[in-house]
């Protein structure tokens, strides 16, 4: 553990389910590398990856395959994704987020209008990992409580050191003193 500020950066490990079709695919082999425990599941939508303590989960899906496949079978797998994970996230990949591929993200937002399925565009696995692991450290309850906890700190600390709660409190003892008297 390095120490930073004052603070201890601890490695965060956790269970990952990863759609077994993506075994052997750089982010599961990245996931293991980093030493989270990957579990492989036939039983996942394709392209899902499932951080379960967490409750959130992922669909991989390439922005190409929205412009050669079929797309009413893209929106399918999305429907079908959506309505098992409550808290869901599509990561829509493509090297270069042009016209084409915001099209796309825009058509597919449209069609899901209204459902709790957020659309993240990554342009590689790299940044696809350290997102997917962004959102589920953040998510994950020991971590949540210690953000919890950090933001009512630096609230009460900010409001503890405003001059505008400084000068309420003054005029709020000084009208207390006037109506005593």
């Amino acid at each position: 553990m390095a120490a930073s500020g004052g603070q201890e950066n601890a490695r965060w490990i956790t269970t990952v389910i990863v759609s077994s079709s993506l075994q052997g695919h750089e982010i599961s082999m990245s996931l293991q590398n980093q030493q989270h425990r990957v579990r492989y599941s036939d039983t996942v939508e394709n392209g899902s990856i499932i951080f379960s303590l967490s409750g959130v989960a992922f669909l991989l899906a390439d922005a190409q395959v929205f412009f050669f496949a079929e797309r009413e079978l893209f929106f399918e797998r999305i429907k079908k994704f959506m309505d098992i994970h409550r808290n869901g996230f599509l990561l829509l990949s493509a090297a270069r987020h042009g016209p084409k591929e915001w099209d796309a993200m825009f058509r597919v937002q449209q069609r899901f209008l209204g459902s709790n399925l957020r659309i993240i565009p990554v342009h590689n696995s790299a940044e696809a990992i350290k997102l997917m692991l962004t959102i589920a450290k953040t998510t994950s309850k020991p971590h949540l409580e210690n953000i919890r906890y950090r933001m009512l700190m630096a609230k009460m600390q900010i409001v503890e050191q405003s001059h505008v709660w400084k000068m309420l409190h003054q005029s709020q003892l000084d009208y207390s003193l006037a109506n005593t008297t």
